[in-house]
């Protein structure tokens, strides 16, 4: 490497260990390095990164003051505070799967895993300054957002015979195609990178080019074949997510997504779509796991809102509400009134008291204490023509529902829904559609969760078959994992059929089975479906299907 770009190159080391820190110093400075800068946590780093660029950024995974390393390189990622054409290498000494696959996809540029040699040092920073370097003129031209000149420069790079770098070129060229939504010739291209050879970045490429393409089948196809893939597992799961998003397949997507955050959780966008389908789905314990990892991962980073302090509270209520656990209520009160402590530590000049007494208000229901609620959420502001927070405002319009006023509460959901379509921006088409299911089925379901299902039982003890009936499968709708419910309204399906001498609908039987088949069932309910399923076989009538 040539000396000269050695000597000149900036590096800015990350490390708030000291002994860490003199370590590398020592080794850059016996390398040849002489402009050397330290930073012993991410907001000294971030302030260094305003101020002056780097050559190259060595960053510690384990920092402890606020931000650790990812946090970090997310931050100065988005908001532009570092240029493609600088350099930056991972060091961390944990290297659990989940760690390892949440910083791979931020795609650095290196990981190294300590403890480490300063020949190892040594190699990894020459290769990244040489490729920068050579590189720097199609890296600017990126940063500009000059993708159509990048893509000329790089037609002509990739001519020259002297060209050392023609999988990263094809790569960038790749990248910029898409970014251009230059959908067809994207497809053309990643295809005759394949015919060279069968780069995974370029199946990738290929992939997002056929969705962009709304070639969904083909997309499907090889999106399968590469889940059997490790390097490539993590990505085909994350756009089959999307792809069956927008194909509005929300169970497939909600499986997929599961999976790709169970793999790499430190991704916020990719949790957020999973509460948002999982929500979708009626998956009250999925949004509530989901919206967990988010206030705990989100914590310090770009994405650090109160609103994630919020969700996971109000998720917390929306799940309490539809479980037949009945230790979740306190629990869920503890961990709500720790949401919102962490919310005051964190953001002690928010101003969001309204949203904190709209959730009291819904704990209170949760409690059985309607008069407390009620008094609670009358006390608040009524002028909702302003919708500060979608979050906030569906919140509200849930504990309206919950509490009787129904009026209200549908008035409230066509005002959040009409700012949604007004500004798109300020929330993605998937919750949108979750709103509009929530306006639909608290208009045609007057009962909130707890008393459907109370109601429905009583009528059905009281041998009110058509009433309960009614009442079981409007609970079934709105709480379709509830293996509860499931078996209440299968119970109450045949005995209203046995009753009245009707067809049974025996679409709504199997879907009630097919969620207690796969469900671990307390031993009283496994013997309740074992007398159902015998009915079932004496009347000729196959469920499993």
């Amino acid at each position: 490497m040539p000396t000269k770009i050695f000597s000149k190159a900036k590096i800015l080391i990350v490390e708030e260990q000291p002994l860490a820190q003199s370590y590398m110093k020592q080794s850059l400075e016996r390398l040849g390095f002489r402009q050397l800068s330290f930073a012993d946590h991410a907001n000294s780093a971030k302030e260094q990164c305003l101020s002056e660029s780097f050559d190259l950024i060595v960053c510690s995974f384990n920092l402890n003051k606020h931000q650790d390393g990812y946090q970090l390189y997310e931050e100065l990622r988005v908001k532009q505070l570092i240029k493609n054409s600088t350099g930056f290498i991972f060091i961390s000494a944990e290297t659990s799967g989940s760690l390892v696959h949440s910083v791979l996809e931020l795609q650095p540029d290196d990981f190294l895993v300590k403890p480490f040699t300063a020949q190892e040092l040594k190699t990894r920073i020459e290769r990244i300054l040489k490729r920068k370097h050579d590189l720097q003129t199609v890296h600017t031209l990126i940063d500009d957002g000059n993708d159509s000149k990048a893509i000329k420069y790089i037609n002509a790079a990739l001519e020259r015979k002297d060209n050392n770098y023609s999988p990263i070129l094809l790569r960038l060229k790749g990248d910029a195609l898409l970014r251009l939504k230059r959908a067809q010739e994207a497809k053309d291209f990643f295809k005759s990178v394949l015919d060279i050879q069968k780069f995974a970045w370029a199946k990738v490429g290929l992939v997002e080019a056929l969705i962009a393409n709304n070639e969904h089948i083909l997309a499907q196809r090889m999106l399968k074949t590469m889940l059997g893939r490790q390097e490539t597992r993590l990505v085909a799961l994350d756009l089959l997510g999307r792809l069956e998003i927008k194909l509005n397949q929300f169970e497939l997507a909600q499986d997929f997504l599961s999976q790709a955050a169970t793999i790499a959780p430190r991704n916020i966008s990719r949790q957020k779509s999973l509460s948002t389908v999982s929500l979708i789905n009626h998956d009250y314990e999925k949004n509530y796991l989901t919206q967990k990892d988010i206030a705990n991962f989100a914590k310090h980073s770009i994405y650090d809102h109160p609103d994630i302090y919020l969700n996971a509270a109000r998720a917390g209520i929306d799940f309490a509400l539809t479980t037949d656990q009945t230790d979740q209520v306190q629990r869920i009160s503890r961990q709500t009134n720790k949401y919102i402590n962490d919310l005051k530590t964190q953001f002690p000049n928010s101003t969001n008291q309204s949203q904190i007494d709209v959730l009291n208000a819904r704990l209170h229901y949760l409690k059985d204490e309607h008069q407390k609620a009620k008094k609670l959420i009358e006390q608040l502001e009524d002028d909702d023509s302003i919708i500060r927070s979608v979050d906030g405002a569906l919140d509200k319009a849930k504990a309206f529902h919950e509490l009787g006023f129904h009026q209200k509460a549908q008035m409230l959901f066509t005002q959040i829904i009409n700012h949604c379509e007004r500004h798109p921006t300020t929330s993605e088409p998937t919750y949108l559609r979750y709103i509009q299911q929530q306006q639909s089925e608290r208009r045609d379901i007057k009962m909130g969760p707890k008393e459907l299902n109370n109601h429905a039982v009583t009528q059905f003890n009281k041998g009110q078959l058509n009433t309960a009936l009614e009442a079981f499968t409007h609970a079934f709708r709105v709480m379709p994992r509830n293996q509860s419910i499931a078996l209440n309204l299968l119970q109450c399906l045949f005995d209203s059929t046995k009753q009245s001498g009707s067809s049974l609908n025996i679409g709504l039987a199997k879907k009630c089975y097919t969620l207690l088949d796969k469900s671990d069932l307390p031993a009283d309910q496994a013997q309740r479906l074992d007398k159902i399923m015998n009915q079932a076989k004496e009347m000729k009538l196959n469920l499993k299907d």
